[in-house]
């Protein structure tokens, strides 16, 4: 917080303080309120309603985060660092604790719900005071000014949303949606979240270097957890020993005893037998056993001498021995 910075933060409190206390005792601001309200500037100037009905979105909390967000996500992306996110969601955080805070503790009605002419239409449950379209329109566009990396970017940004912060109040009193001290009131609560980032600049230092360690642990315990790959015969369910862990991995022996060849060892540990010479099958040795096919019978004779040319003797013989 530099000093200049630090003493624009005090003249933007004063104001503040003097645009509450102004509305409160219902002096000058609640007459131009009425004026500026009792004119009606929607019936003035009707050809320009639809291009304001869309252009007030941008101050619009959700639609504005969003957009602002996935910008700073890929900046984080791109620098490798958590800071422009966490800007983003510190001035979101104090914007909706002290915008919120006064809107829901003074309770004024909108131009729409008044009451009755001349009055401040304080503490009677309403939630436009001050503007939260314009506190959020210069909170979020000045997060860009705020975090830009050069004098020229900054300079050109903040203008950028300056003007947009402008023209989102300016659309809301033209619309009849907040008197025109709320949206003073709007401009200086947003500037002043602006004014105080830099104060919360340690805390979101520390911020960012806790959840940058959190997530190395995640990605180590992650890394640990792994599954370990399973061998291609283990997987297949190929029985497996612990010898088999414990055989020694035989160099390959290429021609003339050099190493060299195939290796004997395929990648899952498991052996296999050294390469043998291919034969043709006229070159094989017959494994057909020699002699009668026939297994051998406790009752039968064996034939010592073959048969005559006359079947008729031999089988009468053999009948008539019996």
């Amino acid at each position: 917080m530099t000093r200049t910075r630090l003493g624009i933060f005090v003249a933007t409190s004063v104001v503040y303080v003097a645009i509450v206390v102004g509305v409160l005792t219902t002096s000058w601001p609640v007459r131009f309120d009425w004026q500026v309200m009792l004119f009606r500037p929607y019936k003035q100037w009707p050809e320009i309603h639809t291009f304001l009905d869309y252009f007030v979105v941008l101050g619009q909390r959700g639609p504005t985060a969003v957009a602002v967000a996935a910008w700073l996500g890929w900046c984080t992306h791109k620098q490798k660092t958590l800071r422009p996110l966490l800007v983003l969601g510190t001035s979101l955080l104090l914007l909706n604790a002290t915008v919120g805070a006064a809107k829901i503790g003074m309770g004024r009605l909108g131009p729409h719900y008044a009451t009755s002419i001349g009055s401040n239409e304080m503490f009677a449950g309403g939630d436009i005071f001050p503007s939260g379209h314009t506190a959020n329109a210069v909170v979020t566009w000045g997060v860009l000014a705020y975090l830009a990396t050069t004098p020229h970017t900054r300079r050109i940004a903040s203008v950028i949303a300056a003007l947009l912060a402008l023209g989102v109040g300016m659309t809301t009193v033209y619309l009849g949606t907040h008197w025109m001290s709320d949206v003073t009131l709007g401009w200086t609560a947003g500037l002043m979240v602006l004014l105080v980032l830099p104060w919360f600049e340690p805390l979101m230092a520390r911020a960012e270097a806790t959840l940058l360690a959190l997530w190395r642990r995640l990605r180590e315990r992650r890394v640990t957890l792994a599954p370990v790959p399973v061998p291609a015969a283990v997987a297949l369910g190929a029985p497996r020993t612990p010898a088999d862990d414990e055989l020694p991995v035989r160099e390959p022996v290429g021609a003339g005893g050099r190493p060299g060849g195939t290796p004997s060892r395929v990648t899952d540990g498991r052996p296999h037998l050294s390469p043998r010479t291919h034969t043709i099958r006229s070159e094989r040795t017959p494994v057909t056993p020699t002699g009668s096919r026939r297994p051998p019978h406790a009752d039968r004779v064996p034939r010592t001498t073959p048969l005559g040319p006359a079947t008729g003797r031999g089988r009468t013989a053999g009948t008539a021995g019996g």
